[in-house]
């Protein structure tokens, strides 16, 4: 349904169908602006401006709300502000208005410069100087770098030379970093330490898109809301947990980036690395950023590493064949990579935690490029019941019983369980309960961008890694990336299609177990 809101409205910045008791829109940003590096580039176009409009059309930005673009090309303000009309309609998750759109084009400007150029800087400063004047942004100021992990130093150097960084009191400055943050444990040191040096650690806001998700957030409601799942959440009646991300794509024109990368840092030390967290925490005392991300420390904190890295884990590299009835080439054979590149482009690694929660309970994680379908999710799969009732079954008989989050693409919940089959006969035979957002709920789930984009305006940090948690993944991440570099051999093949290479499989085999075929 398209709603197209009232002139007035539009300036209060509020919604007028807004219910008081609806709890979703409770949060408006204030006079603020955003400053977008890299606004000219495909995260930018697909993800970053769509979300910015959608908060606009939601009624969560005000109207003393400016958008600045800061990149290399020669444009004028009309022109940026053209292109981002076009990427708005075409990518935006609400209905375009007009007058949504009039309201908020009426604040963007464009800083045409490089990132070494001084005078391309004071530029910037003079047009957040004419924003807070004429727009009432009040001097609060988010820097979004959207750019490449090297070029992080320099800007941030060059915001602190020209008084971008430092804000009067009562006024934020806070900057946005997207990952990867570092290439390993050293050098995530150095750019926290980089970035920390110009902004305080409260105004450094880590962008991990996952924990923007709604099904990610629903973890921590479906733990800790209901009394069904909690009293079992333990060793005591969990097996293993199974944390997978796949997608059915080779590199998408990435080559540039993910060659030298791969599967194990572009996503476990991150995404799924953090997936685990929420999954094993603690209940925190509150929401809030401090309790919330003290007890994902002290998960990541007490993983433990096995201590044959070679029989627990496994890397692999699509090889090129048929998939989905289209001829797909192999990972050396794409454009941009190496043909003796050892990048990997699937990665599996078990891990355990050593606590009193999940002591015994192996955690599996596993991303690759090339499977079956794509989707990401977390299974925890419970032990199975002792076998006393069902005479003349072997235990192998009875499915083991599981809780499945899905991230993505069908946001959602399983629970599969085991009931009768009608008939004379008492067989048994797992069934699924499903819970999918798009059923259960009339409005679609926010994309992730825009639940993060509102929190950096808002100064609430819960959702955003600090770099004790980047550090902490990286520990673990590094042996098992030092291992793999150590290997004389290429990684192990797989078809395209498939779910990854056999050593994968051989992983969970030698503990007894067998991975989902989602």
């Amino acid at each position: 349904m398209s709603v197209t809101y009232p002139d007035s409205s539009v300036r209060s910045g509020q919604n007028p169908l807004r219910d008081p008791r609806d709890r979703r829109l409770s949060r408006v940003a204030g006079p603020s602006s955003l400053v977008l590096f890299g606004v000219t580039g495909d995260l930018a176009r697909k993800k970053l401006l769509p979300a910015v409009y959608d908060l606009a059309n939601r009624g969560l930005l005000p109207p003393s709300f400016a958008l600045v673009g800061f990149g290399r090309q020669n444009r004028t303000n009309e022109e940026l502000t053209a292109a981002i009309k076009e990427s708005v309609k075409a990518y935006s998750r609400t209905p375009f208005s007009e007058a949504v759109w009039d309201q908020l084009s009426e604040g963007i400007r464009f800083v045409q410069g490089e990132f070494d150029d001084d005078a391309a800087f004071g530029r910037l400063s003079a047009t957040l100087a004419e924003l807070d004047e004429q727009r009432g942004t009040g001097g609060n100021h988010a820097f979004y770098l959207s750019i490449p992990p090297k070029a992080f130093e320099l800007v941030c150097r060059q915001l602190s030379k020209h008084g971008l960084a430092q804000a009067e009191d009562g006024k934020w400055r806070r900057v946005v970093i997207e990952k990867p943050f570092g290439h390993d444990l050293e050098s995530a040191r150095q750019l926290n330490n980089i970035v920390e040096s110009v902004f305080p650690a409260d105004s450094v806001f880590r962008i991990d898109h996952y924990l923007g998700k709604e099904t990610v957030q629903n973890i921590l409601a479906l733990r800790f809301v209901n009394q069904l799942f909690e009293p079992l959440w333990n060793a005591k009646y969990v097996d293993h947990v199974q944390i997978t991300m796949a997608e059915d794509i080779g590199t998408g024109g990435r080559a540039g980036y993910y060659d030298g990368v791969g599967a194990a840092r572009d996503v476990i030390q991150n995404h799924l690395l953090q997936l685990l967290a929420l999954t094993a925490m603690e209940e925190p005392i509150s929401f809030n950023a401090a309790d919330l991300r003290a007890e994902k420390e002290k998960v990541l904190a007490a993983v433990q590493l096995p201590e044959d890295l070679s029989t627990h884990s496994a890397r692999g590299q699509f090889s090129g064949g048929w998939q989905g009835g289209e001829e797909v080439q192999g990972y050396l054979e794409e454009e941009g990579i190496p043909a003796d590149s050892a990048t990997e482009t699937y990665a599996a690694i078990r891990v355990d935690i050593n606590t009193r929660r999940w002591n015994g309970v192996p955690f599996y994680l596993r991303a690759g490029k090339r499977l079956g379908r794509r989707v990401t999710e977390i299974a925890v799969v419970f032990k199975r019941a002792p076998n006393l009732l069902f005479h003349g079954h072997g235990d192998d008989d009875f499915g083991q019983n599981a809780v499945v989050i899905r991230v993505q693409p069908d946001e959602g919940a399983t629970i599969r369980f085991g009931s009768k089959v009608p008939g004379t006969q008492m067989e048994v035979r797992d069934v699924t309960m499903d819970f999918g957002y798009g059923h259960a709920f009339t409005e679609s789930s926010p994309e992730a961008y825009e639940r993060l984009i509102l929190d950096v305006l808002l100064g609430e940090p819960p959702l955003f890694p600090r770099h004790q948690e980047v550090e902490l993944s990286w520990k673990i991440l590094d042996p098992f990336e030092k291992y793999w570099a150590s290997l004389p051999d290429q990684p192990d093949p797989y078809a395209p299609g498939s779910w990854g290479p056999a050593s994968a499989d051989e992983l969970l085999t030698r503990d007894g177990r067998t991975w989902r075929r989602p």
